[in-house]
């Protein structure tokens, strides 16, 4: 029996509660949750890829169906390339979706056989931002409330 496996792209720069939610909640649906780090030569993050995905791999220790990985093209060549016909993504509020919606739009056009499902955070970790947490952990705050128990001592 195939696996129904979704990818969960993004730059997660740092993974938080809210990229956790959308997993969870992702791995209701699917067998296999590609959590894929998106590379970016034009944006440079606070954190390297390598040590996103040891955030992320922490973060998600125990959890099953999650796979992690890089990747440096289209998402929907990723798909291509790995049998994969879901991306997942998650969204705060309208602008995101907004946002979501262009970019899913778009990918749809580049390859049909791929399908978006976007999942809205729950309330309580919506108000996450990556932004806002990499400013916590610039300035020496408290990131407990933002960022999954597992990987807060890495900061």
């Amino acid at each position: 029996m195939t696996k129904k496996k979704a990818l969960f792209p993004g730059s997660f720069d740092p993974f938080t509660l809210g990229h956790l939610n959308i997993l969870k909640r992702a791995l209701t649906m699917f067998d296999e949750v590609v959590v894929a780090v998106g590379v970016n030569q034009n944006k440079t993050g606070m954190f390297t890829v390598d040590r996103k995905m040891e955030i992320i791999r922490l973060a998600t220790e125990g959890m099953e169906g999650v796979l992690i990985d890089k990747y440096d093209c289209l998402t929907v060549d990723y798909c291509r390339q790995h049998g994969i016909h879901h991306i997942i993504r998650g969204v705060r509020n309208f602008v995101d979706f907004d946002n979501e919606k262009a970019i899913a739009d778009a990918n749809r056009k580049l390859n049909p056989k791929v399908e978006t499902i976007i999942i809205p955070t729950a309330q309580e970790y919506a108000h996450i931002s990556s932004t806002a947490v990499r400013d916590v952990i610039r300035h020496g705050g408290d990131t407990s409330a933002f960022i999954p128990k597992g990987i807060k001592n890495l900061f």
